[in-house]
């Protein structure tokens, strides 16, 4: 398990990420992180949770309406 502790910024308070994080998720400075609060605490993503559900209905609908998408596309 891996820990880190939360640090004044200026104004603001903040956490640093552990390298491992870093590279496994790929992230860069400026990369956007999203915040979701659970029953068991936070969970820190930088997946979009509303994509993810964008997403998610966009594969129902286009494997219902695959052929239909097919043939309006020709």
């Amino acid at each position: 398990m891996l820990k880190t502790a939360v640090r004044r910024v200026g104004n603001s308070l903040g956490i640093t990420l552990p390298k491992t994080i870093i590279d496994n998720y790929h992230l860069d400075e400026g990369d956007e992180l999203h915040l979701i609060e659970t029953d068991q605490g936070v969970v820190l993503t930088p997946f979009n949770p509303k994509f993810a559900a964008w997403a998610r209905a966009y594969e129902r609908t286009n494997k219902k309406l695959r052929n239909t998408l097919k043939a309006l596309s020709k």
